[in-house]
């Protein structure tokens, strides 16, 4: 079994940083792409940005140069920095991970349950 846990989510101030972690725990044998996605209150779930085995990013558009992704695979972890908050990036932020579980040869996608970040202005 296969679990991904977030946290670092809570109410900030406009302007301030905030930086989310996922990690990934169980029996696992290999950690592949890395993600988040976010959905803000009546919109729909969109990609923030992913992370490859290798360190190489990609993001959406709508985000670029303010969100950055990383990960840390001694610990099974991505993180997201999320620098100069603006009350319209208040949303619930999901990570995701591509991860073959041990014992097992195909990757399987696995879901975060979701952090909530408020943000005020």
């Amino acid at each position: 079994q296969v679990t991904l846990t977030e946290s670092g989510g809570g109410l900030v101030q406009a302007g301030e940083s905030l930086k989310l972690s996922c990690t990934a725990s169980g029996s696992i044998r290999e950690v592949r792409g890395m993600g988040w996605y976010r959905q803000a209150p009546g919109k729909q779930q969109d990609l923030i940005g992913i992370i490859s085995p290798t360190g190489e990013t990609y993001y959406s558009d709508s985000v670029k140069g303010r969100f950055t992704i990383s990960r840390d695979d001694a610990k099974n972890t991505v993180y997201l920095q999320i620098d100069r908050l603006e009350p319209e990036h208040t949303a619930v932020y999901q990570c995701y991970a591509a991860v073959a579980a041990a014992g097992e040869h195909d990757l399987a996608d696995y879901w975060g349950q979701g952090t909530h970040v408020n943000v005020s202005s």
